[in-house]
C-alpha cells in the first residue's frame, strides 16, 4: 500500500540545544548512546544514566573524556538513584530510553519488564518537580500487538497481550497524564525497527546484527519460519534526527508518532540483501519457526511523524545495511 503525505516546511535550531542539560537513561545502550553522541555534537551537556543491564561501558568510552559528558551509574527504578541526578544536574531534557530490550529477554523476563513501571514513574514525577522542559519517552510498535490493520496508526486499535507492550502503552498514558496535570510537555515515539552500528547481535539481539555476524563468520544467516514476515527497518542517524525535532517541537508536545521508514521488508528479503552487501556467496537457511508470539507484519502509518516533526528518513536500506556491515567488519578485524 502506498501512501501519500504532506511534507511540512520545517527548520529546527538544534543550536538551542548548546550549553543546555540533558539526561539520556539507558545511554549506554545501542540507541541511547548514539543519542547521546549527536547531543554532544550539538554542543549538549549530556548526563549518561545506566545501570549496564544490558547497556555496556564500552558504547561509551569514546564520550567519557568529553568536557559535556558524565556517565552516571544508576537505576531507574530506584527513586534514590534518579533522584540524585536530577537534584545535582536539573535536566532541562530527558529522554526515557531505559527498559528491558529485546524480544527474547522480554518474553524470558516478564516481571523485569513489568519493574520498569517503576522507572517510567520515577521519570516523569520527578521531571515535573524538576522543572525538566519536556520528556521525550521511547515506546515501541509492540504497542500494537498483533496488527489489526496495516499501515498501523497511531489512533488505531491496541492489540498488545506481553507485558512489554503493555509496558510501552501504560507509558504513554503517564505521560498524557502528567501534561494534563503538571502541565508537563512529553512526547512518545513508538519506535520500529531500528538497525545500525554498534547494535546488539547476541542471541538476545536484533536480527541486523545477527545476520551480519553470522556472515562474517562464513555461516548462511538463518531465518526461522518461511521468511515472508516483516518488519519496518529505520537506520540509527534517522530515528535520532526525529527524537531530537520531537524534543523540539511543540506540535510534537501530547502525542503519540510512529518512528519508522514507512516500508515492509521481509525478512527474506533482509537477508538477501545483507548477503548482497558483503560480497559473499551465501544462501539464507530456513528453520521452523520458534519464537512463541512472534508479529507475523509490522508496518507504521509515518504520515503523523512527517506532518508534525516535517521529516522524511534520508538513509536507503541498502546505504544503511552497509554502513552497519562495515562497521562490524572493522569490529572483527580489530
Amino acid at each position: 500500500m502506498k501512501l501519500s503525505y504532506e511534507i511540512r516546511d520545517m527548520r529546527y535550531d538544534f543550536g538551542a540545544l548548546k550549553d543546555r542539560s540533558v539526561l539520556v537513561t539507558g545511554g549506554a545502550g545501542f540507541l541511547g548512546s548514539t543519542l547521546c553522541r549527536r547531543l554532544l555534537q550539538e554542543g549538549a551537556r549530556v548526563i549518561c544514566f545506566d545501570n549496564l543491564s544490558t547497556g555496556k561501558q564500552a558504547n561509551v568510552s569514546d564520550m567519557e573524556r568529553h568536557p559535556s559528558f558524565q556517565f552516571v551509574m544508576g537505576d531507574c527504578n530506584r527513586r534514590e538513584d534518579l533522584s540524585t541526578v536530577f537534584l545535582v544536574h536539573r535536566p532541562e531534557y530527558v529522554f526515557h530510553y531505559a527498559a528491558v530490550v529485546g524480544v527474547k529477554r522480554t518474553v524470558e523476563h516478564p516481571l523485569s519488564v513489568l519493574d520498569d513501571l517503576r522507572g517510567i514513574k520515577n521519570i516523569y514525577e520527578l521531571a515535573a518537580l524538576s522543572g525538566t522542559k519536556k520528556v521525550i519517552f521511547s515506546s515501541s510498535s509492540e504497542a500494537y500487538g498483533e496488527p489489526v490493520e496495516i499501515p498501523e496508526r497511531e489512533d488505531g486499535v491496541w492489540n498488545a497481550k506481553f507485558p512489554y507492550a503493555l509496558v510501552k502503552l501504560i507509558g504513554e498514558q503517564f505521560g498524557a497524564a502528567m501534561f494534563q496535570e503538571h502541565k508537563l510537555r512529553s512526547t512518545a515515539l513508538r519506535f520500529f525497527n531500528v538497525y545500525g552500528p554498534g547494535q546488539e547481535a547476541s542471541d538476545y539481539g536484533f536480527v541486523v546484527g545477527i545476520f551480519i555476524n553470522q556472515i562474517l563468520r562464513g555461516e548462511a544467516p538463518t531465518i526461522f519460519g518461511d521468511g515472508e514476515q516483516t518488519r519496518d527497518f529505520i537506520f540509527v542517524d534517522d530515528n535520532i534526527e526525529v527524537a531530537l525535532r520531537a524534543m523540539l517541537s511543540e506540535s510534537a508536545d501530547g502525542q503519540v508518532i510512529n518512528v519508522g521508514a514507512g516500508r515492509q521488508t521481509t525478512i527474506k528479503e533482509l537477508a538477501e540483501r545483507v548477503i548482497r552487501v558483503s560480497g559473499a556467496s551465501l544462501t539464507p537457511q530456513f528453520f521452523p519457526a520458534r519464537q512463541q508470539g512472534e508479529i507475523r507484519h509490522r508496518c507504521p502509518d509515518v504520515s503523523k511523524c512527517r506532518e508534525l516533526i516535517g521529516y522524511v528518513p534520508e538513509t536507503s536500506l541498502e546505504d544503511g545495511l552497509r554502513k552497519t556491515y562495515e562497521w562490524y567488519q572493522k569490529k572483527s578485524n580489530a
